[in-house]
């Protein structure tokens, strides 16, 4: 069933049909596959008559209630559902499939994603919703990202999160650390908790619980023309200057890193000019990869060819992927292999915290 913003109906969709979502100048219009066009409207709303039955857009399937509404560039869908029911499209999404001897990194990402979601709520309130659907807050996948571990991992672990003093937590987490977390503040402004702490990741044996990951070690490569038109697009906006080509990069090197050791300031000689990088974050978005993703991590060696004329190579060896604060997924995939429970898990990557039922 489409609704209108104040409650009445608009419309009811036959079961099996497609009907399509247009921009209008003034808002939104539906349009049945006979031909039939609704008058534009700022937001609708698609009920399903069958709750168990999910709705689909764009070929993807979600549970609750979609709103549809008309925002500065064009069309935002919002997914509207209950949190236990929400967390049921992240879990797996972002843990991936897990075999039963990992069930314990599930239900760790349960608790995680859950804490995150309640710390979160109307973050993004201005935009008309909670959470984006991306990293930029959580994965999130809907109805096609749900497996019967995850699932059992959520109701598993219903209505619980970490609390600090009474407190939910921020709960920061990233795919692999590489052998050691980093301290909150390393790279969030005012994240200076005593349950974010940089701590090494070792297993018995000298091992590392994440060395299982396929980013626990990896190689960037730059070519001095892909460095150069690389550094021609980022460098500027991270370095405060117009945008422009680089005809030379005489020198890029770390100046200074983290107590966990990331490289946390980046010194880059274009043209005469040298040009510091502050901040791990703006770092992997300066070093981006030749296909022009982020860098993995900051943790990472630089060894440079031709510098102090003209750099011809870069290559970086790097450890992990991701920000490397808070939860470590693939190290508490390997805690879970060797045996620990998922409040065993969740106590080493937050020390001092609470597990506790919300609801």
């Amino acid at each position: 069933m489409v609704t209108e913003p104040d409650g009445s109906g608009l419309v009811t969709i036959p079961a099996g049909e497609t009907w399509r979502l247009s921009v209008a100048r003034s808002g939104v219009t539906l349009a049945s596959p006979g031909g039939w066009v609704s008058a534009p409207l700022h937001a609708i709303t698609l009920t399903p008559r069958d709750a168990s039955v999910p709705l689909q857009v764009n070929g993807k399937a979600y549970r609750g209630v979609l709103e549809v509404l008309r925002d500065r560039t064009g069309i935002t869908v919002v997914n509207r559902l209950s949190m236990e029911s929400y967390l049921l499209g992240v879990v797996s999404a972002e843990m991936g499939r897990r075999d039963f001897a990992e069930h314990a990194a599930l239900r760790v990402q349960a608790v995680i994603s859950r804490t995150y979601a309640l710390r979160n709520l109307r973050r993004w309130r201005s935009e008309g919703f909670d959470l984006y659907a991306t990293v930029s807050d959580q994965a999130y996948g809907g109805v096609g990202a749900e497996t019967p571990e995850g699932r059992a991992a959520v109701g598993a672990t219903r209505g619980r999160v970490l609390t600090y003093n009474g407190a939910v937590i921020e709960a920061f987490y990233f795919s692999t650390c590489g052998g050691r977390t980093a301290d909150g503040y390393e790279v969030f402004r005012g994240a200076s908790r005593p349950y974010l702490r940089s701590a090494f990741d070792a297993a018995p044996q000298g091992a590392t619980y994440c060395s299982i990951s396929p980013r626990y070690r990896w190689r960037e490569e730059w070519s001095g023309e892909s460095l150069r038109s690389i550094l021609g697009h980022s460098l500027p906006p991270a370095a405060g200057r117009p945008r422009g080509k680089i005809d030379l990069v005489t020198g890029i090197r770390v100046t200074q890193r983290s107590g966990s050791g990331r490289a946390d300031q980046l010194a880059v000689s274009v043209s005469g000019a040298e040009v510091r990088v502050d901040g791990q974050s703006n770092i992997r978005r300066v070093l981006r990869t030749s296909a022009g993703d982020l860098l993995r991590s900051t943790a990472f060696t630089l060894a440079a060819t031709g510098t102090g004329r003209n750099v011809t190579r870069l290559v970086a060896d790097g450890m992990g992927a991701g920000h490397g604060v808070g939860l470590c997924q693939w190290g508490a995939v390997g805690r879970a292999r060797a045996g620990q429970g998922y409040e065993q898990i969740l106590a080493a990557y937050y020390p001092g915290t609470t597990l506790q039922r919300r609801y």
